[in-house]
């Protein structure tokens, strides 16, 4: 697997046309005049995928393609292998998570470096085929939802608490019937629960409303992480870590997530947007190195999972062991 020299830009092909991530992406990488642009790779091909069960895919990918065409001058080719030809790392940007076992595929076959956008698959049993097949195929994957690289986020990390006791994560936690319940938005402030706890989740309990998720999960050690999941509108976004020595709240800047509006150019520069995750992208597309561990990643969806268990059992605690397993069965 041979990449461009340090000095010339990564050529990086898009599969997926269906999310606004497309395009904001784009936009960063290509435009050196956009706010936040980030250097080192370049947008040169895309393939226009969607979900046609699923509205929020289908009802706005020709927009987004469109966007990419006229707006961004961005070809689109017919086929994930034609893509691959083309280019030498490439971003799965599908909205459907259920899409990207097959896709990764695709690209595992052509052995090209792999982004592949939140939720990384439909299912648990989906993650762990990802990273299995990966490994099989000596391809470097990685995913990660934005949050986790979010500068207020990264401030709270650094902050002399002592040794971390609990944290506390509220965000959204959208739901679609296509995916388990915390997969499709829930991810977000679950990323950034374990952006500060790190791995060692055991079980979880789960209390369910209409409104909202909280889900609260013992840690090895004594430690506690709370994800409360949002579903109401204009849903902020926090993280509240409680050490030995004292405690930090994140402070997030108006560059607050609107879920399912309009795209705002806060996303697209300052520190919370983007910019800081797209940055961690084109140095892994280089290095080959994941700035998240395949096991954190599997536990954290082994977390989702489990949550939906204790859903079923009526709020009982559900182990991760047992959804792993039960997966790999």
């Amino acid at each position: 697997m041979t990449l461009r020299s340090g000095t010339e830009d990564l050529r990086v092909g898009i599969i997926g046309l269906d999310t606004s991530h497309c395009v904001a992406f784009t936009k960063l990488l290509n435009l050196p005049e956009a706010p936040g642009h980030v250097p080192g790779g370049r947008v040169v091909a895309a393939v226009k995928t969607f979900s046609p069960d699923m509205p929020s895919s289908a009802e706005r990918v020709d927009a987004f393609a469109a966007t990419m065409v006229e707006e961004l001058e961005v070809p689109l080719v017919p086929s994930m292998e034609e893509l691959c030809d083309m280019v030498d790392a490439v971003l799965i940007e599908s909205l459907d998570g259920r899409a990207h076992l097959e896709q990764a595929r695709r690209v595992f076959a052509a052995k090209k470096p792999v982004f592949i956008d939140k939720p990384i698959g439909g299912t648990l049993r989906e993650v762990m085929e990802i990273f299995r097949l990966a490994e099989e195929a000596g391809v470097p994957v990685f995913s990660s939802s934005a949050y986790r690289f979010y500068e207020s986020l990264v401030a709270v990390q650094r902050a002399d608490v002592g040794e971390v006791r609990a944290a506390i994560s509220y965000g959204p936690a959208y739901l679609d019937p296509h995916h388990p319940d915390l997969f499709f938005y829930g991810i977000h402030p679950l990323e950034a629960l374990y952006a500060v706890l790190g791995q060692g989740c055991e079980s979880v309990v789960r209390s369910h409303t209409a409104d909202s998720d909280v889900v609260t999960g013992a840690w090895s050690g004594g430690r506690l992480g709370v994800l409360h999941g949002l579903r109401t509108k204009a849903i902020p976004h926090k993280v509240t870590v409680f050490g030995s020595t004292g405690f930090a709240e994140q402070q997030p800047t108006d560059d607050q997530f609107n879920i399912f509006g309009s795209l705002a150019a806060t996303k697209l520069s300052g520190g919370d947007s983007y910019v800081s995750l797209l940055r961690q992208i084109i140095e892994f597309f280089r290095s080959s190195v994941s700035p998240v561990l395949p096991d954190e990643t599997i536990e954290m969806f082994a977390f989702m999972e489990a949550a939906d268990e204790s859903k079923r059992r009526g709020g009982a605690p559900a182990r991760l062991s047992e959804v792993i397993e039960k997966a790999r069965a």
